[in-house]
């Protein structure tokens, strides 16, 4: 069983690392709003492999940037998770996995104990 469910991890992380690359563009990447959000420590990427408020103090265009490219990774890890057999919570968790080898030094993500810490 264990066995299965290594090879069926591999199979979505593969199959997700090509839908991530084709498609990361659209969910987040180059986005000027985001962008200096994580640049001033107000917005990171979570361990569910969605974006979070590192503070509560966000400005409402962020906020709106947040929630719609949740919105549209969302979308994406539910199609994902049909064409692989998984679950969203599996293809969001493999996707924060990936999100965080991106991160750029000195931008927040949140880990699975639920804290933001800045990457060194």
């Amino acid at each position: 069983m264990n066995m299965i469910l290594s090879f069926r991890t591999v199979l979505v992380g593969l199959f997700l690392a090509f839908a991530m690359a084709v498609s990361a563009p659209s969910a987040s990447a180059g986005d000027p709003v985001i962008d200096a959000a994580k640049a001033a420590g107000t917005v990171g990427e979570r361990a569910d492999g969605y974006l979070g408020l590192v503070t509560g103090d966000a400005a409402p265009d962020v906020r709106r940037r947040v929630n719609e490219i949740n919105a549209k990774r969302r979308a994406l890890y539910e199609q994902l998770a049909r064409e692989t057999g998984t679950t969203v919570q599996e293809v969001g968790i493999i996707t924060g996995e990936k999100q965080y080898a991106q991160t750029v030094s000195g931008h927040f993500y949140m880990g699975a104990d639920g804290r933001w810490v800045a990457k060194p």
